[in-house]
């Protein structure tokens, strides 16, 4: 009986070019259309399933239309100023509760991290409220202020504050010692510490939170206009889905999507703008 020798067999087995290979190559492309095109992959392939699926059948446009379908829609409303109207009030609403929950966070925050006994005080408090879901303050904070525009603007407030204020106490308990030693070494008083030391090495994390926050305030207000409100992006949503189109109440969501988007890439344009000197937002 003859022995087969397996390397012999792996010589004689005929060479495939690995899959990457393969693919397209994006070498002669600059960095910037290598990215666009990575990101855009996935959702256009997606889009293009969905769309061929639907025109055969497969999913119902009564449950979920095409993308074209959706387009159209979208053209429709932008054209009519509905989508505008209601996204202008949302907008609104977000803008006037984040800036006062990200505010309250910030100063609270700057206070609890700076001083041992103001951190105490509120340690009961804030470990007692913050694992409470935003949808829960709803109902509440609608039987005190009523269905008017003050317990929506505070519900958005207050899911801006807890990141806001987690990150604010993060930032400035993550000082780098050594820049506080060398600081108390040159004789620096406590405000130059504050403002040239703890402040900077803190901002990296305070727009972490910012940013996380604006996430949360558009949740918080979508959350409001579901339950009570006569307009807004919310409010488009559940009256389309009550009516029974689909059409429209996919066009609410993707233009929650577009807007936190958008929203998201001005805060980091704004961070990258004055936090110039950290090297991971220039990595980025």
């Amino acid at each position: 009986m003859s022995v087969i020798n397996p390397v012999a067999k792996i010589m004689k087995t005929p060479y495939r070019q690995p899959l990457t290979d393969r693919l397209p190559n994006l070498k002669g492309f600059s960095p910037a259309i290598k990215n666009i095109v990575l990101t855009l992959l996935i959702p256009v392939v997606l889009v293009i399933m969905w769309e061929v699926l639907s025109r055969k059948g497969i999913i119902r446009p009564s449950i979920l239309p095409a993308p074209s379908t959706i387009g159209l829609t979208l053209l429709d409303m932008l054209k009519s100023g509905e989508l505008f109207r209601h996204l202008g009030v949302s907008i609104l609403r977000v803008f006037q509760g984040y800036i006062l929950g990200a505010s309250l966070g910030i100063i609270i925050g700057f206070l609890m991290g700076l001083f041992k006994p103001v951190e105490k005080a509120f340690s009961l408090i804030t470990g007692l409220l913050r694992p409470i879901p935003i949808v829960a303050w709803v109902p509440v904070l609608i039987l005190w202020m009523g269905i008017d525009e003050s317990s929506k603007i505070t519900v958005i407030a207050i899911g801006s504050f807890w990141p806001t204020l987690l990150n604010v106490i993060h930032g400035i308990k993550n000082t780098d010692k050594k820049y506080l030693e060398v600081a108390e070494i040159l004789g620096k008083n406590k405000f130059t510490v504050l403002t040239k030391v703890v402040l900077p090495s803190a901002l990296p994390s305070i727009f972490t939170g910012l940013r996380l926050a604006i996430g949360i305030a558009w949740m918080s207000v979508i959350a409001a206009e579901l339950i009570a409100a006569a307009s807004g992006i919310g409010y488009l949503i559940m009256y389309a889905r009550e009516i029974s189109q689909p059409d429209v109440m996919l066009v609410g969501v993707l233009s929650i999507g577009i807007t936190g988007l958008l929203i998201d890439v001005l805060i980091r344009k704004i961070e990258a703008r004055l936090l110039g000197w950290n090297i991971n937002i220039l990595g980025d």
